[in-house]
């Protein structure tokens, strides 16, 4: 079935020009550990209405286990996270396995754990540019359609922040810029903000406002641009980063964090953390 493409701006929400506003979330010198390892140490990370924040690293770096404390899903061993009163939060986790022998339509996947309504559920899809899916199986979705319908069910949420947790896999390439033109519509016209995580280095650079470069903790923070010329990132990256082709946003808006940071001074960023249950993808 044929899905709506989007049309990505080159120039973020104009609610991301107030980098003073008050975070939606703030994680502060957070650190976790599961069992004997250190899964994220002394993580420092503030997201705002109207920004897309992207984490990347290799598997095993942190990036669900961030999500899902920015979420309130795990709590961190020490430090703190702070998030605006009346937070509302739309979460989207690595693709689900749903069973098969449950007979399950789109429809009563977006009703599924709340009092939802036909007319809500149209919406939502019609938002993400799936309509036509409505009364189509859950398990007969291509890869991007189950995102769109996901992203729809987060959606009914009303949320002023999104967690999405690996958003693009099992999408080919071809949705996956589709998918991440939909997110940038979606943080322009709902005022969201939006933290995603990837192992992509291209489209998710196009369609970011800052990176998060992660490997256990932040090897480096700032815009795509600053970041892919950063040497941290260069160490966790390698090749792939040396060939990176960055896109870059209009040069003349000021962003909150307009430069990389590296915090890549006590830790070694080449090296992979181990992956532990808690990190590795869900499906």
């Amino acid at each position: 079935m044929d899905l709506k493409p989007y049309t990505v701006h080159s120039q973020p929400a104009d609610l991301h020009s107030l980098p003073t506003a008050q975070p939606l979330v703030e994680a502060r010198d957070v650190s976790i550990r599961y069992g004997g390892t250190m899964v994220l140490e002394h993580v420092d990370l503030a997201v705002r209405s109207g920004e897309v924040v992207t984490l990347i690293g290799p598997n095993g770096s942190g990036k669900t286990t961030l999500i899902r404390l920015l979420g309130g899903l795990v709590t961190p061993d020490s430090g703190s996270v702070r998030r605006r009163d009346g937070l509302r939060i739309g979460y989207v986790p690595q693709k689900a396995k749903i069973r098969t022998s449950l007979p399950l339509s789109v429809a009563r996947f977006l009703a599924l754990g709340g009092k939802t309504d036909r007319a809500a559920v149209e919406a939502a899809l019609a938002e993400v540019g799936a309509e036509g899916l409505r009364k189509a199986s859950i398990h007969g979705l291509s890869g991007g359609e189950f995102q769109r319908v996901a992203l729809a069910r987060a959606l009914l949420r009303r949320p002023d922040l999104l967690l999405l947790d690996e958003p693009a896999q099992g999408v080919d390439l071809i949705g996956q810029a589709q998918l991440y033109q939909l997110i940038d519509r979606l943080r322009r016209e709902r005022g969201l903000g939006v933290v995603l995580s990837s192992h992509d280095l291209h489209l998710v650079m196009a369609a970011t406002d800052r990176v998060v470069c992660l490997n256990g903790h932040v090897c480096c923070v700032g815009t795509p641009a600053s970041v892919a010329s950063d040497p941290a990132f260069r160490r966790l990256f390698g090749d792939a980063a040396a060939a990176l082709a960055v896109y870059r946003h209009d040069p003349t808006h000021d962003h909150a964090h307009d430069h990389a940071h590296d915090h890549a001074h006590d830790h070694e960023c080449g090296h992979d953390h181990a992956p532990d249950r808690h990190d590795r993808p869900h499906g």
